[in-house]
């Protein structure tokens, strides 16, 4: 089943066309990752998944349900609508956005009880399991302020997908960490993707994007460039440009092919 579709999708800002018709499809469980250049719209088209930014042109289908009602030649979005797509989908951005006044089990629950009005120990069972999936049930009464930013960004995963999301969306969830934090997050979004969580992830970290994703799509000046099974772009680009960005990426390095014995 596809839990997203997007078909044509554009966005501007003033003068500048940051998205020029772009078509993406993820089915359930799968891991797709977003790679290119700054300013090639990746975070864009994250944004535009959700509705935190509202699409100019195209369509976004969620679970089969196209999002928005055509009207002569605009489309209308209803913010009842909008409300319950974002109920669905999850987002984990680069900075954690946890409320440092709340307890990680508190922050992880608030979703839980404001947004679903789930009672308060069911909550907080949902909450545990879910810190307990990114290896911190043993944190849940620390303050956020206490832990180390890995910690963080894996409670602010926790709370994505303690709201049981159709897909989960990240934007470059690492870039925020330093370089020895950033396995630990890593390792938790790999547990997610071996759990058949479908997930979305703009990354730079080309080994995760071989290792871990089933689709790898290379965005370019707002346009989906090359796309196909990690081994298929990392491996074996086709385009010059997907070419010269992997140079560019001197930590990544092409599996060597198997000797013949």
């Amino acid at each position: 089943m596809d839990v997203l579709r997007i078909e044509g999708l554009r966005k501007s800002f003033g003068n500048i066309e940051v998205l020029k018709g772009i078509d993406l499809t993820v089915k359930k469980g799968e891991t797709v990752v977003l790679l290119g250049s700054s300013g090639s719209g990746k975070s864009t088209l994250l944004r535009c998944a959700n509705f935190l930014e509202t699409p100019d042109a195209g369509t976004i289908t969620h679970n089969g349900k196209t999002i928005g009602q055509k009207s002569h030649n605009k489309t209308i979005y209803r913010s009842a609508e909008l409300k319950d797509v974002r109920s669905q989908v999850g987002m984990v951005f680069q900075q954690f956005n946890l409320f440092p006044h709340l307890t990680v089990e508190g922050n992880v629950m608030l979703g839980l009880t404001r947004v679903r009005r789930m009672p308060q120990d069911a909550a907080r069972r949902r909450a545990l399991e879910c810190l307990d999936r990114v290896g911190l049930a043993d944190k849940a009464r620390s303050l956020p302020l206490s832990l180390s930013g890995g910690q963080q960004q894996r409670v602010a995963i926790a709370r994505a997908i303690a709201m049981q999301p159709s897909v989960v969306l990240f934007d470059e969830p690492t870039s925020a960490l330093d370089p020895e934090l950033v396995g630990e997050v890593l390792n938790s979004m790999r547990q997610l993707a071996e759990d058949g969580t479908t997930m979305i992830i703009v990354t730079h970290e080309l080994g995760f994007a071989y290792n871990v994703s089933n689709c790898v799509v290379f965005l370019h000046e707002g346009r989906v460039h090359e796309k196909g099974a990690p081994h298929e772009v990392l491996v074996n680009p086709k385009t010059e440009r997907m070419k010269e960005f992997l140079a560019s990426h001197s930590l990544f390095r092409i599996p060597e092919p198997a000797q013949a014995h």
